[in-house]
């Protein structure tokens, strides 16, 4: 193989890892400070929030925008600190703006650091809904900490898809090009009547 074979294959390789959706995995950036996953439950103390449908979109997950009604729906939060692992947390769903209760976990101790909340049909109706969390603690106050989400807008490609998309077709068309003699001719003599025009 020539040199400018390969430095179109490299050229190809690194354009397809720019487009990559795992790269651009929660905002692009290495590290979860771009996280739009993770929301603070107290001033430095962060908890980590990801919501699956593994019904009607198995392996994927979640954040702000859940796809689909009616379908179970599990809503999984980890936390980033261990000092939750000892407290009692109260979780609740509702429905807003008109606050209606749609879920509701009593305080318990999660001592393993992660609570999956199994919401078995989902959120009723498409719309916003917020995810009250409530740390019950033995002695003070009790402390309100709220993470909003959307459901029932279906799953959208995102624009890095589009992008990835749009290259595989151009390499496609490109390797066609250079692979078939016939189209090749046929595309060099409409650039050159182009140029001519």
């Amino acid at each position: 193989m020539n040199k400018s074979g390969l430095v179109r294959k490299g050229l190809l390789t690194i354009i397809g890892l720019a487009f990559s959706a795992t790269l651009w995995a929660h905002g692009g950036a290495a590290g979860t400070d771009t996280d739009q996953c993770k929301f603070e439950l107290e001033p430095s103390h962060w908890i980590h929030y990801t919501a699956y449908q593994p019904k009607a979109f198995p392996a994927e997950d979640f954040c702000g925008s859940i796809p689909s009604t009616g379908t179970l729906t599990q809503l999984v939060f980890d936390y980033q600190d261990v000092r939750y692992r000892n407290m009692s947390i109260e979780f609740e769903v509702t429905k807003e703006p008109e606050g209606k209760r749609v879920f509701f976990q009593e305080a318990a101790k999660h001592k393993s650091g992660t609570v999956v909340l199994s919401l078995e049909n989902g959120v009723p109706e498409p719309g916003k809904y917020l995810i009250h969390i409530t740390l019950v603690p033995d002695q003070g106050e009790r402390l309100d900490a709220h993470m909003s989400f959307t459901a029932g807008g279906g799953k959208a490609a995102s624009k890095g898809s589009y992008g990835l998309y749009a290259f595989f077709l151009l390499a496609g068309l490109y390797v066609f090009y250079l692979s078939n003699a016939g189209f090749k001719k046929k595309i060099d003599d409409l650039i050159t009547k182009l140029k001519n025009a």
